[in-house]
């Protein structure tokens, strides 16, 4: 069970902070307090909040000074200034220190709620991001991108790689194209005892099945026209290290018999050779085949198989993920500014409202070429949602949301909460995020639709 959010309430007005706290305890949050802006800074300094309310006219010291010193020691901790005496000036200024949000006394209740709701998925956005960068400027020199996502399936692979690693397991890692399995590969090498050998990748679909046996176990002189000279193969360029072997599904039939004696016995023969030559090579292998059906075909040897899936990972499609979606969007879209030396852009909420709702049957690798032309074609420094729908191709749930859930799902639960995460989405746009109206519209009570807004991660699109 997840722990309630801790909340902290800064107001000099003690029956404002009095009400605040009973509802917000009521709707689950654990609530802090602090009466004025030095005792708040003192409290979030020693504490672990998840989200702020600062009133600005204060004693000692007012919320615009707590905001300006906060967003310099504490920039994740998202803030919500609460103010009775408000003015547009007051809310641009403290936007632009950096303010989640600007409500005014007595803020309204549904829109409070919304707010905090909403402004807390911010936070945690950039928490995570915070840490991808820290995590990308640590294994930059390795050339090693990390694995970004926190859904699930993805702390499951992350936790199966940090466990496996060490080992000497062979993994067998499954996927669709484009999914990111030589990244499994590259850090189950880079996290092993194999990390200072090489990793030598091997695209087993991109050579012709003439030549896999020479390009695996290499060839001696004279062993077919063309061998001018020795080629040490691809198991000899891994000895001590680790081999991946892409789409290991397309390997033929004959290189697979000698790929089995290499597992079984750590002994290769190069093609016109007959010495037997000694290997260490831990093999990883991948496959965007089922293999299963590939050995029910007799395409695929059963006996290789066993070998090679001691330790199965399974890396699933971006669609079936999409809560990664903006935490990989914006690392790209950092990468590739460096990459074309451009200036940073950022998406608004809207457009990466559409990119969470694309299919990306071409998956991660989709995704980056999606967001290097964003990046690219867009003309103002933020992504807006009219360009993801002019450069993007258009895609059915733009046109009819309801198209294709029934193909996209075979699991009923999974078909069913995604059903229902698209009729409320619509309820809530069509009475413009009223809680109250929305949740008698839909005939549930209104905690019962914060809990359903809070578990599939709907957010209100701001302009």
């Amino acid at each position: 069970m997840a722990m309630p959010k801790h909340l902290l309430i800064v107001d000099d007005e003690r029956a404002i902070r009095r009400t605040l706290r009973e509802i917000l305890e009521f709707e689950g949050y654990t609530v802090d307090e602090a009466e004025d802006g030095m005792v708040a800074l003192d409290k979030m300094r020693k504490g672990r909040y998840d989200l702020a309310l600062l009133d600005i006219k204060m004693p000692k010291m007012d919320g615009l000074e707590v905001l300006k010193i906060i967003a310099g020691e504490l920039p994740e901790l998202p803030i919500v200034m609460i103010s009775g005496h408000g003015n547009v000036e007051t809310a641009v200024e403290s936007t632009r220190l950096g303010a989640v949000d600007f409500l005014e006394k007595p803020p309204d209740l549904n829109r409070l709620l919304v707010t905090i709701r909403n402004a807390l998925v911010r936070g945690k956005l950039v928490v995570e991001n915070k840490r991808m960068k820290q995590t990308l400027v640590e294994h930059q020199h390795a050339g090693v991108t990390p694995i970004i996502g926190e859904s699930k399936p993805i702390q499951l692979i992350k936790k199966t790689i940090e466990r496996v690693a060490p080992t000497e397991a062979r993994v067998l890692v499954t996927g669709e194209p484009g999914t990111g399995k030589e990244l499994v590969a590259r850090w189950l090498h880079k996290l092993s005892r194999r990390a200072e050998a090489p990793l030598i990748e091997v695209n087993c679909a991109a050579i012709p099945s003439e030549l896999i046996e020479s390009e695996l176990f290499g060839h001696e002189k004279g062993s077919f026209t063309g061998a001018h000279d020795r080629k040490l193969g691809k198991f000899e360029q891994a000895n001590g290290g680790t081999l991946f072997l892409d789409e290991v599904g397309d390997m033929s039939l004959p290189a697979q018999a000698k790929m089995l004696r290499a597992l079984q016995e750590g002994i290769i023969t190069r093609v016109g050779g007959d010495r037997a030559i000694s290997v260490d090579v831990r093999v990883v292998a991948a496959t965007n085949k089922d293999l299963n059906e590939a050995i029910r075909e007799k395409s695929f040897r059963q006996d290789l198989f066993d070998r090679l899936n001691v330790i199965p990972v399974h890396v699933p499609p971006l669609r079936e993920r999409r809560e990664d979606i903006p935490a990989i969007a914006e690392y790209v879209l950092e990468k590739q500014s460096v990459r074309n030396r451009m200036t940073n852009k950022s998406f608004s909420p809207k457009a990466m409202t559409l990119l969470r709702q694309y299919d990306w049957r071409g998956n991660i690798r989709e995704l980056y070429n999606v967001v290097e032309r964003l990046l690219i074609l867009s003309n103002a420094d933020r992504i807006e949602a009219e360009d993801v729908e002019h450069f993007v191709t258009p895609y059915s749930a733009q046109k009819d949301p309801v198209a294709g859930l029934l193909e996209r799902y075979d699991d009923f639960a999974e078909f069913r909460d995604a059903a229902e995460k698209l009729f409320i989405e619509r309820k809530l746009a069509q009475f413009d995020w009223n809680i109250s109206k929305t949740a008698e519209e839909i005939g549930i009570q209104r905690s019962h639709l914060y809990n359903k807004i809070s578990k599939y991660g709907i957010e209100r699109a701001h302009d």
